[in-house]
């Protein structure tokens, strides 16, 4: 029972949680990170095939990281807090 009184003790101490990015920033970091995947996609779909396709793997991984990042931002900014 006393360490339970410490913990608590130490939770009331503690300063309250504060966000690196603010949420008024949230929904336009989702656009401009949704936009860029659409943009990345529609410039991936106009490549040309190469033997060893290096340019394609990085255009396609830079869209699907800016699409789960979009995503994710547009999520927080409706309030599905993920």
């Amino acid at each position: 029972m006393d360490n339970y009184d410490a913990i608590q003790a130490l939770h009331k101490s503690l300063p309250p949680f504060s966000p690196y990015v603010s949420a008024s920033l949230l929904l336009p970091i989702a656009l401009v990170c949704l936009a860029s995947t659409f943009a990345l996609a529609f410039y991936f779909s106009t490549l040309p095939k190469d033997k060893i396709p290096l340019r394609e793997t990085a255009v396609a991984s830079m869209a699907s990281v800016l699409g789960g990042f979009g995503v994710v931002a547009l999520f927080c900014a409706v309030g599905v807090n993920v």
